[in-house]
């Protein structure tokens, strides 16, 4: 791991392999550059990968007072491009890191990107009368204040519960049957810090990036589950709708992680997409 400050002084801590054009590689919510492990080897002999974990994310404490909301993600990420002088760079992100490069071009437009890819994540986390293509499709402001309550009295359990209680069948019997890889996962957010995980949360709840999507100009790969844990397809239909010649790919049966089910596929429909012209 290396490292670059951001402009409020936060050390980011950043794993950076390969030779060749940028690729930019961005977690999801409690996770961290290691999501990104399994694609390295048939990354990094083109491209010099570029793997953060986003701030107050990875184990890593932080050392300033600044939390871990999406906007201060997104500028950490202007950060990075400049801390490494990058043009030119396709960015990929998964769930809170879609939403981190939807702000990002919320704030500068496509400025040094040239093609992105977001993987199973809606604009629009919360739902109303109006937007059903949010968590579950019924998770409004209510439910998610109940979530931030439970959030702050039982940190690991509840975010297990989010996916473990969702759309997916096979992840509701995992978590009834309290799987092995469940365990391991539980151990992993029970020794986070929440109070920054939990701030990130809500400021990724409050964020609406619907009029973002007809802003991106550049070409974007859309990959989402058939089976997710929050999304029914509608969401992953209604993106490629506002995103113009956006090209999606829809992995049946996979839930919110549909590259880590099928990471043949999906390292080869990546590739497919950034060599071509």
């Amino acid at each position: 791991m290396t490292h670059f400050f951001a402009d409020d002084g936060e050390k980011i801590h950043v794993q950076v392999a390969g030779d060749g054009s940028p690729v930019l590689m961005l977690h999801g919510w409690t996770a961290s550059h290691r999501e990104w492990t399994p694609f390295l080897g048939q990354l990094m002999a083109h491209h010099r990968v570029y793997r953060w974990d986003a701030r107050g994310h990875g184990g890593h404490r932080l050392s300033r007072a600044t939390l871990p909301t999406v906007q201060r993600m997104a500028r950490d990420l202007r950060n990075l491009i400049e801390h490494y002088a990058l043009q030119d760079v396709v960015a990929v992100g998964h769930s809170m890191g879609a939403l981190t490069l939807w702000q990002y071009i919320t704030d500068n437009g496509c400025r040094d990107l040239r093609k992105v890819c977001f993987i199973d994540q809606s604009p629009k986390l919360l739902t109303d009368d109006d937007w059903l293509n949010g968590i579950y499709g019924d998770f409004d402001h209510e439910r998610s204040a109940a979530f931030l309550r439970q959030l702050e009295h039982d940190f690991a359990e509840s975010v297990l519960q989010l996916g473990g209680m969702g759309l997916n069948e096979q992840a509701r019997r995992k978590y009834a049957e309290n799987s092995r890889g469940l365990e391991k996962a539980r151990q992993w957010l029970q020794e986070q810090d929440p109070a920054p995980l939990i701030a990130c949360w809500e400021s990724l709840t409050e964020a609406d990036y619907r009029a973002t999507l007809g802003r991106i100009d550049i070409p974007a790969l859309l990959v989402y589950g058939g089976a997710s844990n929050y999304y029914r397809a509608d969401t992953a239909h209604y993106v490629k709708s506002r995103i113009a010649g956006a090209v999606l790919h829809i992995y049946e049966g996979t839930d919110h992680s549909p590259h880590q089910w099928e990471r043949d596929r999906f390292v080869s429909d990546l590739r497919d997409f950034i060599d071509s012209p």
